[in-house]
């Protein structure tokens, strides 16, 4: 039996144990505050991010790092993508040398902008074919309540992503395979930052057409830049990318959406913040993103205004009509 470390038990990272038990893995789940914890492993619950859904008794859950990473053949980050870095770098030496990594974040990290399998890989100093990605139109309470849903395992090495695809294949996940990591994860990246922007929108009122405008123009932009470094285009039309972009733009339990949401409503970052413990990557990752697309040379007016607008530079509807304001062109340029 495959011995799995998930690291943490926020909505995805708990969603995802329940995948991986379903999928007949060993599971420890580790989480930062000992209440969630214990009521885990005493109630198979987690009542704080997914209430009424029950965790099966074979994930066991921790708050000691050593004790979820001992003897793990694969373990799987899920965090927010910003504390990756400093999170490895402690438990660097805790994590066994040869096993898999496996990223279900979706953010490029500030300063460097380096994707998330490119951190992982530079923090435990580990070759690319032990590191992978998932992502898809993966809403963590539909994944939790066994909906049927998709996903894409992505890595460099042909055969870790198999394996691991059989490891997460269950009668209600059904998983696809990809050497295409940079597609998968610019894809999974962006698609909350278009989230954002169609969140802010709707918060303003405005209907389909709007929203569908964005999400379109929205895809453009991902696959620019994708594309631009070295991406397959075909993945900006599969899971990770137009399936991810759907699901995260079009649902009220997206939390990128509803941060969006917010900001159109006239809430400001700080205020949407201090209402919620959930993370919005979005808009930690617009800027990051917003900086990539520079050093890349891609045009990329959706991640300019939602950075602006996260950071308070601009209001929501500026951003709206700034986009219609903007110099006509050719839809294919």
């Amino acid at each position: 039996m495959t011995k799995v470390a998930v690291l943490s038990a926020g909505s995805w990272g708990t969603a995802f144990a329940l995948v991986l038990a379903d999928g007949g893995g060993d599971v420890t789940l580790w989480g930062r505050r000992q209440e969630v914890v214990d009521r885990i492993n005493e109630r198979h619950e987690n009542t704080e991010y997914l209430p009424g859904i029950q965790v099966p008794p074979t994930v066991d859950a921790t708050t000691d790092p050593e004790k979820a990473l001992a003897g793990a053949d694969v373990v799987v980050w899920s965090m927010p993508s910003q504390t990756l870095r400093s999170t490895l770098e402690g438990w660097r030496d805790l994590v066994p040398r040869d096993a898999v990594s496996v990223s279900l974040m979706k953010g490029v990290e500030l300063g460097t902008v380096k994707r998330m399998s490119e951190v992982i890989e530079e923090s435990l100093d580990v070759p690319r074919r032990q590191v992978a990605v998932v992502s898809g139109p993966n809403l963590a309470k539909e994944i939790a309540r066994r909906e049927p849903a998709a996903s894409v395992v992505a890595c460099e090495d042909e055969e870790t992503a198999v394996r691991l695809q059989k490891l997460v294949h269950t009668p209600a996940f059904r998983p696809y395979t990809t050497t295409d990591v940079v597609g998968c994860e610019i894809g999974g990246a962006y698609k909350n930052v278009v989230a954002l922007s169609v969140g802010m929108a709707v918060g303003l009122g405005f209907g389909d057409n709007t929203t569908a405008s964005v999400i379109t123009r929205g895809l453009a932009e991902t696959a620019r830049l994708s594309m631009a470094l070295g991406a397959n285009p075909l993945t900006l039309m599969g899971l990770a990318g137009l399936g991810d972009l759907v699901a995260t733009c079009s649902s009220p339990l997206s939390r990128n959406r509803t941060f969006g949401e917010r900001l159109g409503h006239g809430m400001t970052t700080e205020e949407i913040y201090a209402s919620t413990r959930q993370v919005a990557e979005g808009a930690k990752s617009c800027s990051s993103l917003r900086d990539l697309a520079r050093r890349t040379g891609v045009d990329a007016p959706i991640a300019d205004h939602v950075d602006e607008v996260v950071a308070g530079r601009m209001t929501a509807r500026d951003m709206m009509e700034s986009f219609v304001a903007r110099e006509t062109k050719a839809e294919t340029d």
